[in-house]
């Protein structure tokens, strides 16, 4: 960019040379490392392996197509520099927005004179415009298309792409040779004593199918993005400690084991290690879904990406670059993405063996025809039929049209789906997994329960609140934030605190009155010389509430317990138990504590769980149950779950969680309604029923037109099916096609 170097800028001077920037955040970075701005560029940038999502067999050193079924290749690695669209969704948009300007008027001009109550007959000439426009749609804008097809021929790994080709090309060779010597067909195949022409076919055909390649490249585009923005969790900076104690500050990226760095109060953890000095609270949901922050101290390990609280601290890097657990997420969700077959599979799966009966059935009638002695423009016209008749346009809506449908309608019910498979998949699972935090449960801690002992009053726990929360309001901690939260909803004024005093990991003291009061954990409490034997058993009967227990205690004698928690999801027990009518269970996988995992878990009648789980045990657990054969969907709502969601069979991310939770899944629940989770499986279960619906249709058509396009009904009742009546057909099985997805939008969910 231009720096506009009389508005005073930030530069930095090297070498004796000068350099301006735009603002302070680039001329830190640079000053941090200025030879990794400095050093020349050695040639051109290699854009890295790329492979099939269907064949992880075939890599590539670039962008390009899958030999085997001609979809388009993925990066294998993401790059967080790399943020621009890239460049094969750029040419395909191109060459898309090109055909549909150059296939519109074509269609006006060959649809135009049937539409009902339309007096029109365009003149021959307007053939040739359409001749024009349809080559530079087919041959130009189309031409990827095309080569896909003729290296699925060439490969003999014949596909929806081979489909396509002939298709496309059987309708614009017709018509190029109907326009150009009309005389060579009969006067059967006439209309108002001239040849029909069907460009119209080839070039919609064209325009349709490279809108779906922009579709699936903007999907893959945005799944590159979300995995960038997990990347991006790492601060670009890291404050290292040289040998002499001065702090620098350095590019994350050029950090090495063993370095000593600083992390501020409200800073994120630069890489993976170990505190040497400090106290403070982090922030790890991101990767344990623990809604509390939790201490950590000297000895402790600190995680990449994480959240640093108030405290100060001063760490040992461990694991740096590729090796944090961050970076290792993020190839997981990426590796675990490229194992998913998209719903292409089907439709390939029919072509390989679709597509050969096809060019056989035509060949045979063009023989036929010939040896019967009926000329070679008759054998042509109807080996012609039979191409444009099975063009697979009704086999290519019958998916996608339902899918469509279906997705608008779940969108509507709140449930919103990004990719056909989900759809699919979702009606076959027989478990879901579900994370705790945030999924069941709320994902904050709120105060659930105040317990006085020795209570003489029934304001006596309203007191008790209102002391807490006075001792709270000058603390930092996360739990303080439930306390104050809890007495503002009562209408609860805090009492006055004097001498306040916050002991790190332990709680909060100060004076009330003539009164010395203390909130903590049992280690204040023993600081304080507080007898807690009295108390212990109904402390013990809250934890297995699944709650953390905090002590009150006034003048060095207990005198409430608080119970803190993450409150369950109201609906959370009739969704588990609706599930498990419908024979699906739900199996448990979170990364809070064993306590409160059982005690959640036994609240909802949910038979397995396992706790304390890091996101690589997540996956682990996961993938082992799809080794034994269950159909699995995971619902989760946090970073930690990205690798299990991409994994499983059909991952399900609850609205109210992290956009790299959403981006990982195929199915997103907004606002964290678990309610929503049932209506989407009915949802997948009607659309399913739905395309098998759209494919039978398809089929029929196919099985009873191509014969007769053919002309097996020829020698029994006379009857010929011309090109232009084939495509008529072709449109019909279409309508029928679209009309049955249409149904979907009244399907009881």
């Amino acid at each position: 960019m231009e720096v506009d170097l009389a508005a005073g800028k930030p530069t930095a001077e090297v070498d004796g040379e000068t350099y301006h920037f735009c603002c302070a955040g680039c001329a830190d970075k640079f000053v941090a490392d200025p030879e990794r701005f400095l050093r020349p560029v050695e040639g051109p940038e290699v854009d890295g392996p790329h492979t099939c999502p269907m064949h992880p067999e075939v890599v590539n050193d670039g962008p390009g197509s899958c030999p085997i079924c001609g979809m388009a290749l993925e990066p294998t690695e993401i790059r967080l520099d790399d943020e621009s669209e890239p460049a094969e969704l750029v040419e395909i948009r191109r060459r898309w927005l090109a055909a549909s300007l150059f296939a519109l008027p074509v269609l006006v001009l060959a649809m135009g004179p049937h539409l009902p109550g339309v007096d029109w007959h365009p003149p021959r000439w307007t053939d040739y415009v359409q001749a024009v426009l349809a080559t530079l749609v087919v041959f130009g804008a189309g031409l990827p298309l095309l080569a896909r097809g003729a290296e699925s021929l060439r490969r003999g790994h014949w596909n929806m792409f081979t489909l396509i080709s002939l298709g496309v090309l059987a309708a614009w060779v017709y018509s190029a040779v109907a326009l150009v010597v009309p005389g060579v067909f009969p006067p059967s195949v006439r209309a108002g004593g001239a040849v029909p022409v069907y460009f119209e076919a080839a070039a919609v055909i064209v325009a349709l199918v490279l809108l779906g390649q922009v579709l699936e490249l903007k999907a893959r585009a945005r799944t590159g993005a979300a995995l960038r923005s997990l990347l991006a969790l790492a601060p670009p900076v890291a404050r290292r400690l040289d040998a002499d104690g001065i702090e620098r500050g350095v590019p994350v990226d050029g950090i090495e084991v063993g370095d000593r760095l600083r992390v501020r109060p409200g800073e994120k953890v630069p890489v993976d290690g170990v505190v040497e000095e400090g106290e403070s609270h982090v922030d790890e949901s991101m990767v344990t879904g623990e809604a509390v922050p939790v201490l950590r101290a000297a000895g402790d390990r600190l995680t990449g990406g994480t959240l640093n609280g108030t405290g100060g601290l001063v760490m040992r890097a461990e694991r740096v670059g590729r090796d944090t657990l961050l970076a290792r997420i993020v190839r997981m969700v990426a590796e675990a993405q490229r194992t998913r077959a998209p719903i292409q599979r089907l439709a390939d799966q029919v072509a390989s063996w679709f597509v050969p009966a096809v060019v056989v059935v035509a060949a045979l009638t063009f023989t036929i025809w010939l040896l019967a002695g009926a000329g070679l423009p008759v054998a042509l016209v109807n080996a012609v039929a039979v191409l444009i008749i099975a063009c697979p346009c009704a086999l290519g809506l019958a998916t996608p049209m339902s899918i469509m449908v279906g997705m608008g309608r779940g969108a509507g019910t709140g449930v919103l789906i990004r990719d056909a498979e989900a759809l699919e998949t979702l009606a076959g699972i027989d478990t879901l997994v579900v994370d705790k935090t945030g999924t069941l449960t709320a994902g904050r801690p709120e105060l659930r329960r105040i317990e006085p002992l020795n209570a003489t009053s029934a304001n006596d726990r309203d007191e008790l609140l209102a002391l807490a929360a006075g001792l709270e309001r000058g603390s930092e901690h996360p739990l303080a934030a439930a306390v104050l939260s809890s007495a503002r909803r009562r209408a609860i004024e805090p009492r006055p605190i004097t001498e306040f005093q916050s002991v790190t990991g332990e709680g909060v003291v100060g004076r009330f009155g003539e009164h010395r009061v203390a909130l903590g954990n049992r280690r204040l409490m023993a600081r304080l010389e507080v007898d807690l034997a009295a108390v212990e058993e109904r402390a013990e009967r809250l934890r297995a509430d699944g709650g953390t227990v905090v002590y009150l205690a006034v003048a060095g004698r207990p005198a409430g317990l608080l119970e803190i928690g993450d409150p369950v999801k109201e609906d959370a027990g009739r969704v588990v138990a609706d599930l498990g009518r419908r024979g699906i269970r739900v199996v448990m996988l979170t990364g809070d504590g064993w306590r409160t995992a059982k005690a959640v878990a036994e609240r909802l009648g949910i038979a397995i769980v396992e706790a304390e789980l890091t996101p690589a045990g997540k996956l682990e657990r996961l993938t082992a149950l799809q080794n034994v054969g269950a159909r699995v969907a995971m619902a989760g709502d946090g970073i930690n779950d990205a690798p299990a969601l991409a994994q499983a069979d059909v991952g399900i991310a609850m609205g109210d969680g992290t956009d790299i939770a959403m981006e990982s899944a195929a199915v997103t629940v907004l606002g964290g309604d678990l309610g929503a989770i049932g209506r989407a499986v009915n949802l997948s279960r009607a659309t399913v029923a739905n395309i098998r619906q759209n494919l039978f249709l398809a089929f029929v058509y196919n099985a009873l037109s191509v014969p007769i396009a053919a002309g097996l009904l020829y020698p029994f009742f006379g009857w010929l099916l011309s090109p232009m009546l084939a495509s008529a057909a072709m449109s019909l099985s279409s309508v029928s096609v679209i009309g049955n997805a249409l149904r979907l939008r009244a399907a009881r969910l």
